[in-house]
């Protein structure tokens, strides 16, 4: 377990630096009965798919208390609030005067809303392994950015399109529950043609401040023979270089584009449409050894021998809730080693989501994962990396996809049978560093 936070003050961060916290529209709004279905509630509606057997039919029931939570947003002092919209509840009749609302109530408050196009919940009727959906996405921001955008400036297009094809279409651990292996590639390429797909739309709509949340984090081999490195090297280029190649260089790691559908040099032209600043999403490292032969169970994950990898614990490192290694400075690495490898065509970086899952209201633990982040994140700028924006995640604890509600994320503590929310010793610290930062 971590322990008590060291009480030296956080460092000051820029003027006009971005404060925020982040949630996703599946993961806490419930009404789920307002909207049509989404993959998510098909894959959670089959027995054995959650750990709990839980669905997020009410989730944190945000839908219908958004006002009250805009206030916890007001009471701890965030620059802005990155949420997301519901593709399957902006096609279901009055869904887009949900945020509507929401957008008007955050701006009264003084929060900047930032909105996540897509977070996962895919319309139950549409499949990522067809390119057809690229396009249907494209038309769906539309709608969209013609409804928000005179109120939202700041836009994140998809969010984690390398954990939704990885774990919804390779390993079949989230929805929508498919086990392709390395025939999940095309879910990969039309996310990511998607992504190009919705910038344009959202230039030809005025937007001038768009990015994505890709998650990434650095690859460790587990040794220096030359089976770990080539394992380490291959876990790399899937989980990070295939993801950002494409959207910052305008083409994909050797090898990779002759596996994608369609006319890859037309699509990457699309894909690579230049960004107003390019968001991470940070948790821990991995590290990698050559494939052992058998099924790993990590993470919660059951990883197939199949696959040319396996994923081996970080040791001596302390753990959260979850499991997930606590390595603050693995953040700094991530971001000095983005700057050297893109270069002048890296745009200014947001962190777009960095947070852990702890029990229990007095989470110091939390506390002192936040504030080694935080720190290592500073150093990182010091370093000479453009970082612009930080966001906890997450605001609310809420429904935690395959794992329910048995993991809690926030500064809030939501209970479940009553939907009380209490502000936890974290949602306290982060508004006391976020006061000393003005």
């Amino acid at each position: 377990m971590i322990r008590r936070m060291a009480t030296n003050p956080i460092p000051q961060f820029p003027a006009g630096f971005l404060w925020g916290v982040s949630t996703s529209a599946h993961q806490i709004e419930g009404a789920a009965g307002e909207r049509e279905p989404s993959v998510w509630d098909t894959f959670t509606a089959e027995p054995g798919r959650v750990k709990d057997g839980s669905t997020a039919a009410v989730a944190c029931d945000h839908y219908h208390r958004y006002r009250e939570d805009v206030a916890l947003l007001t009471g701890l002092g965030v620059d802005a609030y990155r949420f997301s919209i519901s593709w399957p509840r902006v096609n279901s009749p009055g869904g887009l005067d949900f945020y509507d609302r929401l957008v008007d109530e955050l701006c009264a408050a003084g929060v900047r809303p930032v909105p996540t196009l897509f977070h996962w919940d895919l319309p139950a009727t549409l499949d990522w392994l067809e390119r057809d959906t690229a396009s249907r996405f494209a038309e769906y921001v539309s709608v969209v950015a013609g409804r928000l955008g005179d109120r939202v400036k700041k836009w994140i297009t998809l969010n984690e399109p390398a954990e939704h094809t990885l774990l919804g279409h390779a390993l079949g651990a989230h929805a929508p529950g498919k086990k392709l292996l390395f025939d999940a590639i095309p879910a990969a390429h039309h996310q990511l043609l998607a992504h190009g797909l919705a910038v344009r739309v959202l230039r030809a709509a005025g937007a001038a401040d768009i990015g994505i949340a890709n998650s990434h984090g650095p690859t460790w081999p587990a040794s220096q023979e030359p089976a770990d490195v080539v394992a380490a090297d291959f876990y790399d280029l899937l989980l990070n270089r295939l993801f950002a190649d494409p959207v910052l260089l305008g083409e994909y790691p050797a090898g990779i584009g002759e596996l994608m559908p369609g006319d890859i040099g037309e699509d990457l032209k699309i894909i690579g449409e230049p960004l107003d600043w390019y968001g991470l999403n940070y948790y821990a490292p991995s590290r990698v050894g050559a494939a052992q032969g058998a099924e790993i169970e990590f993470g919660g994950l059951t990883l197939p021998a199949e696959l040319p990898f396996s994923v081996r614990e970080i040791e001596g490192r302390p753990v959260t809730d979850f499991g997930w290694p606590v390595v603050p400075e693995g953040l700094t690495e991530l971001l000095t080693g983005f700057r050297d490898r893109f270069g002048d065509r890296l745009p200014p970086i947001v962190i777009t989501e960095n947070g852990c899952s702890y029990e229990g209201i007095d989470d110091q633990d939390r506390i002192a994962y936040l504030d080694g982040h935080i720190r290592a994140l500073h150093a990182a700028m010091t370093a000479g990396v453009d970082v612009r924006g930080y966001f906890v995640w997450s605001l609310l604890d809420n429904f935690e996809w395959a794992e329910g509600y048995e993991r809690r994320f926030g500064l809030v503590h939501v209970d479940y049978r009553t939907l009380e929310r209490t502000p936890k010793a974290s949602y306290g610290w982060f508004r006391d560093v976020l006061r000393a930062q003005r």
